[in-house]
């Protein structure tokens, strides 16, 4: 079930222009945002946060319009754009005791539950943290407040191999319990390693918006990983329609 609905979204600048992007991302699953640097991605992403003004369009969240209902839908929201600068010195569960006002969901037990699972100290400040376990404490804080989707721009950035594994692993665990995933990365294998649907941007429009499985079948050649298949297909060797 799509839970986001983003409809013909443009936004214009100078240089480039976002033209009618739409897509759905659907409820449990992992959907990856795929795309070369200047395709449009963190465009795309801040749009649906309303943290640009796009010059039409509309984002629906749970069946409503985030223009409408912006202040109860951010609510539902986990955001995160790799590893945020919290206040370095303070500890984890004082972090906490300030951000979790600012949300009328916000669950303990939730909380408690994930702290686990991350294997978090929240006697620990963040500048004791690895950048691995800065991003687990970003998603601690989005899923503590029962966010059903998560938007994540970048995420596994700047991770050494066994950290985005140990997250991908996270990813696969969270949306068990129907959150919605929706996270951008120039890191294809780790698309592959994950994602059940893929949204593939090139130039401002969006390219595809179909299952992994599909993706693959209709695009890749044999032999091919999925990186050496959007190599290809920036190159303009489609092969086959540019529209899914």
């Amino acid at each position: 079930m799509s839970i986001v609905e983003v409809k013909k979204l443009v936004k214009k600048y100078p240089a480039f222009e976002l033209g009618e992007v739409s897509f759905d991302i659907e409820e449990g699953k992992i959907t990856g945002f795929i795309g070369r640097n200047g395709a449009g991605k963190t465009t795309t992403i801040k749009s649906m946060l309303n943290l640009i003004h796009p010059e039409s369009g509309d984002i629906e969240y749970f069946g409503k319009s985030l223009k409408l209902y912006e202040g109860e839908i951010k609510q539902q929201i986990g955001y995160s754009t790799g590893t945020v600068n919290w206040y370095p010195r303070k500890k984890i569960k004082d972090i906490v005791s300030i951000v979790k006002r600012f949300y009328s969901t916000w669950d303990e037990d939730a909380y408690r539950k994930y702290l686990k699972l991350f294997e978090l100290d929240e006697s620990k400040a963040p500048r004791e943290l690895s950048e691995g376990m800065k991003v687990k404490f970003n998603l601690l804080i989005a899923l503590s407040h029962k966010a059903g989707v998560l938007i994540l721009d970048e995420p596994t950035s700047g991770l050494d191999p066994f950290s985005r594994n140990e997250l991908l692993d996270v990813f696969g665990e969270i949306k068990k319990e129907g959150v919605a995933i929706f996270f951008s990365t120039h890191v294809i294998s780790d698309i592959e390693k994950c994602a059940d649907n893929i949204v593939y941007i090139s130039k401002g429009k969006i390219v595809c918006d179909i299952p992994k499985a599909d993706f693959i079948a209709r695009y890749s050649k044999e032999g091919e990983s999925l990186e050496d298949t959007m190599l290809r297909m920036e190159r303009g060797d489609f092969e086959c329609a540019i529209s899914c």
